[in-house]
């Protein structure tokens, strides 16, 4: 399904079944080897948290969050906010966190993506390196499973023919194909070649309402990122009446560019590489009880 798909969007793609590679070698430098496992998905807090006002008190821990999706020391990885509480500033969180078992204390191999003050460019850190908690804010989007090795889907796509970015031609597919019944996936892709849009949120959240996607675009801060960028994207066909953010996908690199992944702008030239896996189960956290559908790209 996903291979005849991404051949009308992409001049070449191949889709196979293969072992995962093991994620604690780079590029990755997870800290679980694989992503099989009892797999699930959970979409925590969302948007509405964060626009058109922000509601900081709305703060949530990834080892928590695994209890609740009934899989204590799961290995999550995905796309959120973090916690302000902790950062003093809004910023972009790509959680990749083994999360804390009976036996063991929590990994935390995320990277927080945030404006660098000194020259409004982007400062990309390891969240660990400043900070000992596992906690987020507002909103997540996340992938989760025991972090075992095993069979994944291997996805190639190169030289981008279409107008959907990689993860939006996924999930179009599968919504496509599978009509009313929803489908997740998760896992990480390699932006291989090439250069992507991505967004960061600026350090102070917005005053003023944001009412319009226009809005929400001219608040956000937009940057030309260069490959390889390692992104961690969730992705649900369709939303089963959850209020859900059907896709959401965050990167970092080893070279100081990440946050959230909107589009590469070099069609031509680009090349991803992905491992992802369907999900048993999702789950779906703290929904806002008042909702709309501004700022959902």
């Amino acid at each position: 399904v996903l291979q005849k798909g991404l051949k009308e969007n992409f001049a070449d793609a191949q889709v196979s079944v293969v072992d995962c590679p093991d994620l604690t070698q780079e590029p990755f430098n997870f800290p679980a080897k694989g992503i099989c496992g009892k797999p699930r998905i959970a979409d925590v807090g969302g948007v509405p948290y964060l626009i058109p006002l922000v509601q900081k008190e709305k703060v949530y821990d990834l080892n928590t969050v695994a209890k609740d999706i009934e899989l204590p020391g799961a290995f999550i990885l995905g796309a959120g906010a973090a916690s302000s509480r902790i950062l003093g500033v809004n910023a972009e969180l790509i959680p990749i966190v083994q999360t804390k078992s009976e036996k063991k204390p929590a990994v935390n191999g995320s990277y927080v993506a945030q404006i660098n003050p000194a020259d409004k460019g982007c400062l990309l850190e390891k969240y660990s390196s400043k900070y000992t908690d596992c906690e987020f804010g507002l909103l997540a989007n996340l992938y989760a499973s025991e972090g075992q090795p095993g069979k994944v889907i291997e996805v190639k796509a190169n030289g981008r023919t279409g107008e959907l970015n990689f993860v939006s031609c996924l999930r179009q597919i599968l919504e496509k194909h599978y009509g009313e019944k929803p489908v997740g996936m998760g896992g990480t892709f390699i932006i291989q070649k090439g250069k992507a849009k991505i967004h960061i949120m600026p350090p102070e959240f917005s005053a003023c309402p944001l009412n319009t996607d226009e809005d929400v675009n001219n608040w956000l801060k937009f940057f030309e990122m260069k490959a390889p960028l390692i992104c961690q994207t969730v992705i649900v066909s369709r939303d089963p009446g959850f209020d859900l953010r059907v896709e959401h996908t965050h990167c970092f690199s080893h070279h100081g560019e990440g946050g959230h992944y909107h589009q590469d702008t070099s069609p031509d030239s680009v090349q991803y590489l992905g491992y992802l896996l369907p999900a048993e189960l999702l789950f779906r956290i703290d929904r806002p009880p008042e909702t709309h559908l501004v700022g959902r790209d």
